[in-house]
């Protein structure tokens, strides 16, 4: 029995659906779901090195897994809160996480315990997940 693949993208995930081409029983489709996360970095933080924080994360999405949906850019220069934008983000794309550089890039060089409430923060330097759950490697505000 031949069958051919089907692959169809939707926001947030894709479908994989193998087709044998006839009404038999066997035919089955399986849903493979990847979880959406973004980017955050803060302009005067990064500097000139923007473009490589941001492919640095599109990297570290992929090693984890996860469809990186882009990054949320925060210039301060902007009057806006920093995590205003990030947040809405998080919740128009039901992200389930969000990958920094570092924690240098949220106020205090503390990533915020409202935000690990929400998703997962990723770190790449160092190299950290602050997991929701209460199972984090956050140090408490003294």
């Amino acid at each position: 029995m031949s069958w051919q693949k089907r692959v169809f993208e939707f926001p947030g995930g894709f479908l994989e659906v193998n087709d044998y081409g006839d009404d038999s029983t066997e035919q089955r489709a399986d849903m493979r779901f990847r979880a959406t996360c973004l980017g955050y970095l803060r302009t005067d933080v990064s500097g000139i090195g923007q473009l490589w924080d941001e492919s640095q994360m599109r990297q570290r999405a992929a090693q984890l897994g996860y469809d990186f949906a882009g990054v949320v850019v925060y210039d301060p220069a902007s009057g806006r809160p920093p995590l205003a934008r990030l947040k809405a983000q998080v919740n128009r794309l039901d992200a389930e996480a969000v990958i920094v550089p570092g924690p240098e890039h949220f106020e205090g060089g503390r990533v915020p315990g409202a935000l690990v409430e929400q998703v997962d923060v990723v770190t790449l330097h160092p190299e950290e997940t602050y997991a929701r759950g209460g199972r984090s490697t956050m140090r408490p505000i003294a």
